[in-house]
């Protein structure tokens, strides 16, 4: 009997979500040794990687058909059906569908005229109907939307995602009651644009409605996080579950992007400095203990010193926690891969200046922490994470998947210890 698909993804959580679905689609169709890469498309670099990736796992596993899917696959199929490691490139629509995967048994797979199957996603109207119960050992994350309407300058997502699209709420709930009957204590909601959610469905209900409703209809839920957000598209709901829901966590990761007008008008972000610091006062008022994750990009085009410093200010003045820093990429077919660029030193130097500002601001919440009781989420015997989503790592072993309460007694390699 031949060995099952070896899998690997790359990217965003998202990514992770659908790896997990496709392994149940191929599983039922009965696809056996076969390898699936499921890419990324966020920078030229994740394209790079996703090259080195499918090379390295043919090497690997020689012989085996392989399968290239995921946003790289789908903006640029022909850059990895060229590739002679690559059996077939799929697109992220079909590698949802249950037809793709009956498709892709070994004979078919083999010997198939047609390598690349990647249709016009922005010809889809609706998430996939294909929904799993269970991502994660402790943490179940559930997709309730995905794609992108927005067209930021920066961005090729939306090229590798389609137009943005949500799962209705009423199967959101039921799938996140099946969670937690099956013993999940936290359930964090993930998409593309997660903040868009609902401008489709009747009624074009928002995110603060979904978050509300999951917290009224599933009552034994214990904890409900949301993922990367929108700040400027925050309705009055979810600023009131901020602010009145305790089972609602006190961590929120932002698409900041930049801290200067100037560069925010030329991403065509829609948001302004100002937007975002008032935001950020005015959910840590609601909620003292909130904390910010957020994403910033180095060197975007046109930036000059003095815009930089703008963004790098925004680290104080958002009193940002958790800094995920990306160096300016070009990507093919974007506006700002047409615009001035800035200097590839300069982009690194600013880069390391952003992380160094974050692991400063990293540790100074970890030893505000010291000598604080928090609930924590146990991931093993001996690690887990805060309601903030700080990991603490534990002296002494741990019953796995509970809340349990810890006094933390110091802070390690960018962790409380306890």
């Amino acid at each position: 009997m031949n060995a099952p698909p070896v899998f690997s993804t790359l990217g965003c959580r998202l990514n992770a979500y659908e790896t997990e679905a496709m392994k149940e689609l191929a599983a039922a169709a009965g696809v056996e040794g076969a390898v699936v890469v499921n890419t990324c498309a966020v920078t030229a670099e994740a394209v790079r990687k996703a090259k080195q990736e499918i090379r390295r796992l043919a090497r690997e596993n020689p012989g085996a058909p392989v399968i290239v899917t995921g946003c790289a696959a789908q903006t640029e199929p022909e850059t990895f059906a060229a590739m002679p490691e690559v059996t077939r490139v799929i697109g992220n629509h079909e590698k949802m569908q249950a037809q793709t995967w009956a498709g892709l048994k070994a004979p078919d797979l083999i010997g198939a005229t047609e390598k690349v199957t990647v249709d016009d996603i922005m010809s889809v109207r609706e998430t996939a109907g294909h929904l799993i119960d269970g991502f994660g050992r402790h943490r179940a994350y559930v997709q309730v939307q995905n794609g992108c309407d927005h067209r930021c300058t920066f961005c090729i997502i939306p090229y590798g995602r389609g137009n943005s699209r949500s799962v209705p709420a009423g199967v959101v709930v039921e799938q996140i009651k099946r969670l937690v009957g099956k013993g999940f204590l936290e359930v964090v909601l993930t998409g593309v644009d997660l903040t868009s959610w609902g401008a489709d469905l009747p009624g074009t209900p928002r995110l603060g409605d979904l978050v509300m409703r999951i917290l009224r209809l599933v009552p034994d839920l214990a904890r409900l996080r949301i993922s990367s957000i929108d700040s400027i598209e925050a309705d009055d709901n979810l600023m009131l579950a901020i602010a009145t829901e305790p089972r609602l966590m006190p961590h929120l990761h932002l698409s900041l992007q930049a801290g200067d007008d100037m560069i925010l008008k030329r991403m065509k972000r829609r948001h302004l400095r100002d937007d975002a610091i008032r935001f950020c006062e005015e959910a840590r008022r609601l909620r003292p203990d909130m904390i910010f994750g957020a994403d910033i990009i180095a060197g975007f085009p046109t930036e000059t010193e003095a815009m930089f410093e703008n963004s790098l200010k925004l680290v104080t003045d958002c009193d940002l926690t958790f800094l995920h820093v990306f160096p300016f990429s070009p990507r093919k077919g974007t506006p700002a891969s047409r615009m001035p660029q800035v200097k590839g030193p300069e982009i690194r130097n600013r880069a390391a200046r952003l992380r160094a500002a974050g692991e400063v601001a990293l540790t100074r919440h970890l030893d505000n922490q010291i000598g604080q009781t928090h609930r924590v989420l146990t991931e093993g015997t001996r690690m887990g994470r805060t309601e903030q989503f700080t990991e603490v790592v534990f002296a002494d072993d741990q019953p796995e998947g509970r809340i349990v309460q810890a006094i933390v007694t110091g802070t390690f390699g960018g962790h409380l210890k306890a």
